[in-house]
């Protein structure tokens, strides 16, 4: 499945560098970066990071003609702690200018998307996204892995790394990771089970953790957050949702 991604992507990046070689550089972002650590933490342990994602591999198209700009507000108003904003075209149709649409809200806003290149750091760091995703499994060395999180950082871009299993937790903590989302989801079956989130807690440190994929319910909420993930990140059932902020409003309790 990452290798499918991985392929995609290429002809991308091959743009980004034709850009670059002919001296077509982003200017990087200069408004205003909210501080996506900073609002898990405000409202944790059990922040909900709401998703925006117009499609899956697993599921297809979630939602026709989704508006960033609707779910964004509904996120805002229903107590999300930040937002996350599918980038990637072919298999989440997502886009880029989404970023600038979103920004709107006032959320911090992840950038998820297949990041593999440092031009593609570039073009996150010329956006509104506070923070960035990286997938700790797609990288074919720890050394490119660290290179990348320290090219976001010194960007103004808070790296996020996902990881599924003990493997690719250590891979992170060699690389400097600081933030961790434990991914839910078997990358074979592409079934998910919040076992893997309960498994790997175990194993915290000093990081920010989140669990993403799998959860849906206020209840699963709650119990990631006694677990100790500072924050959850729930994107398919907001999606399908008829009334996505009063489902979120239920998720994050500010409902009660």
């Amino acid at each position: 499945m990452l290798d499918k991604f991985r392929a995609a992507k290429q002809p991308e990046i091959e743009a980004l560098r034709e850009e670059f070689l002919a001296g077509n550089i982003p200017a990087k972002y200069e408004g205003k970066r909210p501080s996506f650590s900073g609002a898990l933490r405000a409202k944790g342990p059990g922040a909900v990071i709401a998703e925006f994602k117009p499609a899956s591999p697993s599921r297809g198209v979630l939602r026709e003609h989704a508006n960033p700009l609707d779910f964004a507000q509904a996120y805002a108003e229903n107590g999300a702690a930040a937002m996350s904003v599918l980038t990637e075209s072919q298999y989440f149709k997502g886009h880029p200018d989404y970023l600038f649409m979103c920004a709107q809200s006032g959320l911090p806003l992840l950038r998820k998307d297949f990041i593999l290149d440092p031009l593609q750091v570039a073009m996150t760091a010329s956006s509104p996204a506070s923070a960035i995703l990286l997938i700790a499994r797609m990288f074919g060395s720890t050394h490119e892995l660290r290179e990348l999180i320290q090219l976001a950082e010194m960007a103004g871009l808070e790296p996020v790394v996902e990881i599924f299993d003990e493997q690719d937790l250590e891979a992170s903590r060699e690389a400097g990771a600081t933030i961790i989302q434990v991914n839910n989801r078997d990358l074979n079956t592409l079934t998910t089970t919040l076992d893997v989130s309960r498994r790997l807690m175990d194993r915290r440190d000093n990081e920010l953790w989140i669990s993403a994929s799998g959860v849906e319910s206020r209840e699963q909420v709650v119990e990631m957050g006694e677990l100790g993930f500072d924050a959850v990140l729930i994107g398919t059932s907001l999606m399908l949702a008829d009334d996505p902020g009063a489902l979120l409003a239920r998720l994050t309790g500010a409902d009660a």
